[in-house]
């Protein structure tokens, strides 16, 4: 597609040439002009890197695909929310009541996502969420109006790593090391509670600020913890530094590390060298696979912005598709929020960048086959994930009944689910 015919506006200065939306106009005459979606990223602050991954891999997919649904033209409005709650809210209003968007999409931070999907929850406006992962989204505080179309819960993917830690590489003794915030609890919480389920005990659990420079306090006490291994969630530059200092402290080979999967993401590993390999994670996504439609969209990626993908990427593209294919559904019409949200509830997505189908439980999240993963260093020295195992059909509940489980507390700082041995 010609780039200049790519519709994109974005903050509150861009000129929108038609506009047709609104309370005031028929549903017959709303129908007819462009829709508006509205994309939330975190384009400045921390995590302006990931936000504009996510916006790429959102792009892409249109600009590969066409900006016309069913007649109607597609209008992406972007907004900065920049990793700020109050600044999140602020433009997640701007966009339903200024910019007059069908639905909104986006953002990273868990702290953002909740801001906006409060908004989103008394207006009425539809969410869709690829990444903010917050447990009780689709849990024990679900919105029928927010969805996480491509997206996933905190909790679920570490669960099959865990399984696979103690199963297949017998780890009995574990420490877990991780940020200190609620996506941090929440992946180490799921990936404690299976894991001590299953018999393994966690010796010692390591809460740490986010931004922290220093992590040799930390890693001195696991290597004199006699664990059989470390389970550590960090993102971003902490991320980074945390590979970096492990294989510096000559733990990297001696104490096998498994990793949430925002450890080894893209956005950390593609500046790294042989420190980051080795290492095991789990997710939907493995960027390494064999997988035609996944090595087909890799190919696609690189090719439109010289790196390899990130989970952001991936999830905004995959979002894309989804939103996509349910306004064919939908013949174009989004009016009707209600009508068109049980179009996206009831979608299989079957040709998307992951080869595998993919649908939502009854809670709004998607189930996946999840990839247990090792970092390995390609013939060209970049480092990338590799599938190694694949648990197939994993719910955001995994082997809980759903009922069940949502009557336990939320994951925290306090609660980690840890069976006592």
């Amino acid at each position: 597609m010609d780039r200049r015919n790519f519709i994109k506006t974005v903050g509150a200065a861009a000129t929108v040439s038609t506009v047709v939306s609104g309370p005031w106009i028929s549903n017959a005459m709303a129908q007819t002009g462009p829709i508006r979606i509205g994309l939330l990223a975190p384009l400045t602050g921390v995590l302006a890197a990931g936000g504009k991954e996510l916006v790429e891999g959102f792009e892409l997919y249109w600009k590969q695909n066409g900006l016309t649904i069913a007649g109607r033209q597609i209008e992406i409005i972007i907004e900065d929310d920049a990793s700020n709650p109050d600044t999140a809210l602020q433009k997640a209003r701007r966009l339903v009541e200024q910019r007059n968007v069908d639905f909104m999409v986006g953002s990273i931070l868990a702290n953002t996502g909740l801001a906006i999907a409060e908004y989103a929850k008394t207006s009425g406006t539809p969410y869709f969420i690829p990444v903010v992962a917050a447990d009780d989204l689709t849990q024990r505080k679900r919105v029928p109006n927010i969805v996480r179309v491509a997206g996933y819960t905190a909790s679920q993917m570490p669960r099959p790593l865990a399984d696979y830690a103690y199963k297949v590489k017998k780890v009995r003794k574990i420490v877990t090391i991780s940020q200190d915030y609620t996506f941090g609890h929440e992946q180490c919480g799921g990936f404690s509670q299976t894991f001590t389920e299953l018999g393994g005990q966690v010796l010692q659990q390591f809460w740490h600020p986010l931004n922290t420079s220093d992590f040799s306090p930390y890693l001195a006490q696991i290597k004199n913890s006699g664990a059989d291994a470390v389970f550590a969630m960090e993102t971003g530059a902490d991320a980074n530094r945390f590979i970096k200092q492990y294989s510096n402290f000559g733990l990297q080979g001696n104490v096998p590390m498994f990793g949430a999967m925002n450890l080894t993401d893209q956005s950390v590993i593609r500046t790294l060298g042989k420190e980051a390999t080795g290492i095991y994670s789990s997710a939907h996504f493995a960027e390494g696979s064999s997988n035609a439609a996944t090595v087909r969209f890799v190919e696609e990626y690189q090719a439109a912005y010289n790196k390899l993908p990130s989970l952001y990427g991936f999830a905004a593209y995959s979002c894309a598709m989804w939103i996509a294919e349910a306004l064919k559904l939908a013949n174009g019409v989004v009016a009707d929020s209600a009508a068109f949200l049980k179009i996206i509830n009831s979608i299989e997505l079957t040709k998307s960048p992951l080869g595998r189908p993919v649908r939502l439980d009854n809670y709004g999240n998607p189930i996946y086959d999840v990839f247990i993963r090792e970092t390995q260093m390609r013939p060209d020295g970049k480092v990338w994930n590799v599938p190694i195992e694949v648990y197939t059909g994993v719910s955001q509940f995994f082997n809980y009944d759903p009922e069940t489980y949502m009557k336990q507390p939320s994951y925290s700082r306090d609660f980690q689910g840890i069976k006592a041995s």
